[in-house]
């Protein structure tokens, strides 16, 4: 059974506190975007994300913000679900095979909305999701504010997303449940000649069934030469016994991303890979003894790459050890040798650590939630050099 939605007054919440970020920096109007697979800018600020079409956010330094669908479907869809916003349609937010509308469908482009929503011309606009802006949507943009300064702002938002309401805490502690039972019930699938593919469809059908509606990203379960790729997909191949085997689990729940991995064995660990999971382990378990609120994030970045020195894996990594999550698996908050913000209560981490020696690789991640005394831990299941 899922928990009741979240309330209508936790966006208007969210919407002014990104308006109070974006008067303090002088910006004018916030613009972001979102599609199925990138949807946390819209799921934060409005409660609606899409699929087929796309998504825009307006939000003013001032005034209302909104939302712009692309086309009739899924404005009637976002009246449905968006809280706390006005809406509208740009028909450049449409699917990519666009259908041919039986009737005229509305729409409006970007200086036309942004004239009902800015009270004048913005000076100066902040592009959220600046990385995956769609071209034709920027110069529809461009071609509205001629004269507008247009910066990134991505970083604008993520402070907003780094500090969670309480009210939101019961929903992440659910996220992370879900994603915890559902490797579970993967790890407890597993035995010689099971296919990849068959962990991942047990762990999924585990957290559908607890009342996740989905995945923040592809979960994939990896073995043997498979393992040494950071990112991958669940294949064909059948698990043999005495070689390493890779969990990554990720529940999506009402919002909130939950994210586990845990590498096995059926039998034994070979060698080399048991010593990289020591030291895994040790880095695990040095972030959960270290972190505390009021720490410089880059000091746990320091005391980490010792750890990985001392054992000679300190080029076997590929970042630092924990990161922020929320409404996307990865928001912001990279805790690495150059980051220079300071922990704080109700923050949000996955500890998130990968090391590869390119004959074996392995992510232990967990997921900790930052509390005015130290911290809650969200997962914790077989922390451990795990053999079956």
């Amino acid at each position: 059974m899922r928990l009741k939605p979240l309330p209508a007054s936790i966006y208007k919440k969210r919407i002014k506190k990104l308006q109070e970020k974006l008067q303090a920096e002088d910006i004018d109007l916030f613009v972001g975007y979102s599609s199925e697979c990138e949807s946390a800018t819209s799921r934060f600020l409005t409660g609606f994300w899409p699929f087929f079409d796309f998504t825009a956010v307006l939000v003013p330094a001032q005034g209302n913000a909104a939302l712009i669908t692309g086309g009739p479907e899924s404005y009637e869809f976002a009246k449905s679900f968006a809280q706390s916003v006005d809406i509208y349609i740009n028909p450049l937010l449409v699917e990519t095979s666009a259908p041919d509308w039986v009737t005229d469908a509305p729409g409006e482009d970007f200086s036309q909305i942004i004239a009902k929503v800015c009270a004048s011309v913005p000076g100066r606009i902040g592009l959220g999701n600046h990385n995956i802006f769609p071209f034709n949507l920027l110069e529809d943009l461009k071609k509205a504010c001629p004269s507008s300064e247009i910066v990134p702002a991505d970083n604008l938002l993520w402070e907003v997303q780094a500090i969670k309401e309480d009210e939101e805490i019961p929903y992440i502690i659910e996220a992370y449940k879900i994603t915890e039972k559902s490797l579970m019930a993967a790890l407890n699938e597993a035995a010689p000649g099971k296919r990849e593919w068959e962990l991942e469809a047990k762990a999924k059908s585990e957290m559908v069934l607890m009342g996740a509606e989905g995945t923040p990203y592809p979960p994939w379960v990896c073995s043997g030469p498979n393992t040494t790729l950071s990112l991958c997909r669940s294949t064909e191949r059948a698990i043999q016994k005495n070689e390493l085997v890779q969990l990554t689990i990720g529940t999506k729940y009402m919002g909130f991303c939950g994210n586990m991995c845990r590498p096995f064995a059926l039998g034994k660990f070979p060698p080399k890979a048991k010593k990289l999971a020591e030291a895994a382990l040790e880095s695990v378990h040095y972030v959960l003894d270290t972190i505390k609120p009021g720490m410089e994030s880059h000091k746990l970045f320091e005391g980490y790459y010792n750890i990985l020195s001392k054992y000679g894996y300190q080029d076997f990594t590929l970042y630092g050890p924990a990161h922020g999550t929320g409404h996307a698996e990865v928001e912001g908050l990279w805790l690495s040798k150059d980051s220079d913000f300071i922990i704080k209560p109700n923050m949000l981490f996955n500890i998130d650590i990968w090391l590869s020696d390119q004959e074996y690789g392995m992510r232990f991640e967990d997921g900790i939630l930052i509390t005015s005394q130290g911290i809650k831990e969200l997962t914790s299941y077989r922390r451990e050099v795990i053999e079956i």
